[in-house]
């Protein structure tokens, strides 16, 4: 599984910050930044799922493997 997140579409409101401290984090402007460029760990598919189907604007994408 891969994280996509779209830093144009997102607007801060930081519920994957607040979901997935481990995948997310913010910058100084408020806006989310992904921690992990390759492949998520598998003990954090669950936490991904759920920041992205959190997300207000629909900026972070999961991509599953295989």
């Amino acid at each position: 599984m891969r994280v996509h997140l779209d830093a144009g579409t997102c607007q801060g409101h930081n519920r994957c910050y607040a979901l997935a401290p481990e995948l997310f984090d913010v910058d100084d402007y408020g806006q989310a930044v992904l921690l992990v460029e390759d492949d998520v760990p598998s003990g954090m598919h669950d936490m991904a799922r759920l920041a992205a189907a959190n997300c207000p604007e629909y900026a972070i994408k999961i991509t599953e493997n295989g």
